[in-house]
């Protein structure tokens, strides 16, 4: 889902002008219809999107309440999502933990929900304090999703391959794809996709607490550390399919599913939704490989998405009743019953009827030592939109120019954290 536009969005300033249609808000009246509940939904794709509309389906029926939902195009709601805020949103609307939703919280764009979690169970104190801001909560999570590199299992068997645990094998094993006419999936034309990669060699060769320093703004992008990290990414560059900076992420999910790649550094969801439900029991993965044994395969990337509600939510009361309901075990079934891409955050879900690949990832994550959310979820929106999309699109065009990058990226990351976030 591509964050390009989310995070260009998410950096306007406060005073930027409302959307007269683009993200409508519902509600009768100034204190709008409470009977009914408005949900601004980024759930776009056909997948997602049915299984949202299961899920609100079954609490109207349980509540006698209406529940509208409001989908527009996932880039175009992330692009606007400030604006969305700042004017007529909906009650509910749908987006991220961590900073996220910090970063939201800061400048008082939310209502706060404490009062809801006080009545919840079955959310770790991890989940809680990705939900959490200055002591408060403001997030509802409803699902998470990890990184790692996927592929197909026939390919893997058809051609011998193994999965790596370590990077000089993982680098072979790309080598070895690459001859074969499998060479591995890469994209960047929506600006994120790269960064997950990024982000795992970091954690892989720096450890998790310098990766959260350094998207702090805390640490220096000129540091050793972070040159090695670009230099370590550039032994994987020549495997890689060519134009990456031209292909969207679902064109790399779509190119696993023809087999005309052989693996690729994604999220869950990314090959999930490009492959025909008849061909899902085909995707595997394997943990991002380990680069220095003092760091190993600790940490994951899983970054969760969820609800909050506006501060200028017409229904706060309505709103509040829909997150106690979603924030319940039964509000994740219903849901995963129809997206089989994500898995449940709440302890007491059903995962009986998990399919491997979500086996899978509920196990990964439970392992990590470490759980991180995503560069572009780590940071400041308008660091990570600003500078990081572009410097990183830049590295992909011309991966020799190191030292002239961090440079850049450092001056550009000192003028951006000196300044008050909004």
């Amino acid at each position: 889902m591509s964050r390009r536009n989310l995070l260009r969005g998410a950096a306007l300033g406060v005073g930027a002008v409302t959307l007269p249609a683009l993200l409508s808000a519902c509600g009768e009246g100034p204190g709008g219809d409470k009977k009914e509940v408005s949900v601004g939904s980024n759930a776009s794709d056909a997948v997602p999107k049915k299984a949202y509309a299961a899920a609100f389906q079954a609490y109207e029926k349980k509540s006698g309440k209406k529940v509208k939902v409001n989908t527009k195009d996932h880039n175009d709601f992330q692009e606007n999502i400030n604006r969305y805020l700042q004017g007529t949103p909906d009650d509910i609307f749908m987006w991220f933990a961590g900073y996220r939703m910090q970063y939201f919280a800061e400048k008082g764009l939310l209502t706060e929900i404490s009062d809801v979690w006080s009545g919840f169970s079955g959310f770790s104190d991890a989940l809680k304090a990705q939900s959490t801001h200055d002591g408060k909560q403001y997030f509802v999570p409803y699902y998470y999703y990890p990184w790692a590199v996927f592929h197909r299992k026939s390919l893997f068997q058809q051609k011998g391959y193994q999965q790596p645990a370590k990077w000089d094998d993982f680098i072979a094993l790309a080598k070895q794809m690459q001859q074969d006419g499998n060479p591995v999936a890469f994209c960047d034309k929506d600006g994120w996709p790269a960064m997950g990669t990024f982000d795992y060699i970091n954690l892989r060769l720096n450890g998790y607490d310098f990766h959260k320093s350094l998207m702090a703004g805390e640490e220096s992008w000129t540091d050793t550390k972070v040159k090695n990290v670009f230099d370590t990414w550039r032994e994987l560059m020549p495997y890689y399919q060519k134009g990456a900076l031209g292909r969207t992420w679902e064109e790399a999910g779509q190119s696993l599913q023809k087999r005309q790649t052989g693996m690729a550094v994604f999220g869950m969801p990314h090959p999930g939704t490009q492959f025909p439900a008849d061909e899902r029991d085909d995707i595997d993965f394997f943990a991002f490989p380990e680069i220095d044994p003092q760091w190993g395969q600790d940490a994951v990337e899983a970054p969760i998405d969820g609800f909050l509600v506006a501060k200028k939510s017409k229904n706060v009361t309505g709103a509040k009743a829909l997150l106690k309901w979603l924030g319940t075990p039964e509000a994740e079934n219903t849901y995963l019953k129809y997206d089989p891409n994500n898995v449940a955050v709440n302890d007491g879900a059903d995962t009986s009827s998990y399919s491997a690949l979500q086996k899978k990832s509920a196990q990964l994550v439970s392992a990590a030592k470490q759980i991180s959310q995503f560069l572009d979820r780590d940071t400041r929106p308008d660091f990570a939109s600003t500078v990081m999309i572009q410097s990183i699109q830049d590295f992909i065009g011309n991966p020799k120019d190191v030292d002239g990058l961090c440079n850049s990226i450092e001056r550009q990351k000192k003028t951006i954290f000196s300044q008050p976030v909004g």
